[in-house]
């Protein structure tokens, strides 16, 4: 092995500008860990002119690919441009020419992951992607080797800091959604165009992520149930608190023997749950191992330095590789068939609210209804609504399928004393 490997870095924009620091600043570290030093030899860019905050050579600077991807001289292939055909056809060329690749793009991974690990397989080359779940947290590399004894049974995630940041702040200070998320536009939290985060696509991709590596089955995005947070209302929040709970948008993989369940949705959880006291930007995933029995990983989960970190480690990790000559020996095909649980092995507590004619009966027809279904209610709260004939029915239920659950919303749309369902959220956590 040489006494230095050279890097082809692919963007520098945000996160790019971060693994510049970081290789730049821990010289001696990396040096210490892998036995010698680590060279950016070259980066593609859109504008070799632009204005940045890292201090770079002009000549390692291209706006050809090519220049980083078919240079013998080039190792490895740090992929941090964000994109997904793009991306992905860089990638292939990479390993098809034997460089090891990093990347941080979960939309790339989520959508494409089967065909780059079977590429890099192919090649015997290394296919990292630590950065792509929950920024900074070690969460891959903790469920593929810290926990490789176990066997997981689920994961639950706060995996998307925007959603976070707009829940937290609607819930601590009782503003409404559009107000927040103007804010965390303003701040940078939230893009101009919010859809991928609010309505949980961003969620959903990481969520099929970790499926795929907890339970060694091949989840793909359409297999993620996925509702977002664009219709979550501060009276949604308030009333949760009211019943001893707080909202988060978490994605959960689950196991029950040999099938799973995976979606993305706004959830329920007691105030003295470890998820509930997550706050602001903040990511964290919640997992439940048979022999280790309950674990949390908490950080931040996007952001310059706390990405580039995943990233330059991932890299450490295909340095290592690369000295003991054991590169490509890490891919491993999926272990399980893919089997997605049916609706009615999917089990649940559920937050309900509902306007209904404040008039007597309306309680015992209601009652009537959840009796018949066979679903039984943990919390009751009414209000009446000022200004209209109706009142405000806001219940928990005990644990039920979602296939009686569904069935028992139906069934309300079509009864008279039943305005209108206003919300309806999962409820995890508690016993």
């Amino acid at each position: 092995m040489n006494n230095s490997i050279n890097i082809g870095l692919l963007g520098l924009g945000t996160v790019g500008s971060g693994v510049v620091h970081i290789i730049d600043q821990h010289q001696d570290k990396l040096k210490h860990q892998v036995g010698c030093s680590v060279s950016i030899s070259k980066i593609l860019v859109n504008d070799i002119h632009k204005e940045r905050d890292v201090h770079l050579n002009g000549s390692r600077l291209t706006t050809d690919a090519n220049d980083v991807l078919n240079d013998p001289e080039i190792d490895v292939i740090l992929e941090v441009m964000g994109g997904i055909e793009e991306s992905r056809k860089y990638i292939l060329q990479a390993l098809e020419n034997k460089k090891h690749v990093v990347t941080a793009n979960k939309d790339l991974v989520a959508l494409h992951g089967s065909e780059l690990l079977q590429a890099a397989a192919k090649n015997k080359c290394d296919l990292f992607y630590e950065a792509s779940v929950a920024g900074g947290i070690p969460i891959i590399r903790s469920l593929v080797d810290g926990l490789a004894s176990d066997k997981i049974t689920k994961m639950m995630g706060i995996v998307n800091g925007t959603t976070n940041y707009i829940l937290t702040k609607m819930t601590q200070e009782g503003r409404d959604y559009d107000e927040v998320l103007k804010e965390a536009q303003d701040l940078g939290y939230a893009e101009s165009d919010p859809t991928a985060d609010v309505e949980g696509l961003d969620a959903a991709r990481k969520t099929a992520i970790l499926g795929t590596l907890g339970f060694s089955m091949p989840i793909e995005l359409d297999d993620v149930s996925v509702a977002g947070i664009s219709n979550v209302t501060t009276e949604d929040l308030n009333y949760s608190h009211e019943l001893g709970y707080t909202m988060k948008l978490i994605g959960i993989a689950e196991r029950t023997g040999n099938k799973v369940e995976v979606s993305v949705q706004p959830t329920l959880f007691p105030h003295s749950h470890p998820l509930a006291s997550v706050h602001d930007e903040f990511n964290a995933v919640y997992v439940y191992g048979e022999a280790v029995g309950e674990t949390m990983f908490y950080g931040p989960g996007a952001g310059k330095l706390p990405t580039a970190t995943a990233v330059v480690s991932d890299l450490v990790e295909v340095m290592k590789n690369m000295r003991l000559g054991v590169n490509g020996n890490k891919v491993s095909e999926p272990q399980f068939e893919k089997q997605l649980k049916s609706d009615d092995e999917i089990y649940s507590k559920y937050f309900l609210r509902i306007h209904a004619k404040d008039q007597a009966g309306t309680f015992a027809e209601l009652t009537s209804l959840f009796s018949k279904k066979g679903v039984s209610l943990e919390k009751i709260l009414q209000r009446p609504l000022e200004g209209k004939e109706l009142a405000e029915i806001i219940l928990t239920t005990h644990q039920v399928s979602k296939q009686d659950y569904d069935s028992v919303i139906r069934a309300l749309a079509e009864l008279d004393v039943v305005d209108h369902v206003k919300s309806s959220y999962r409820v995890e956590g508690g016993k």
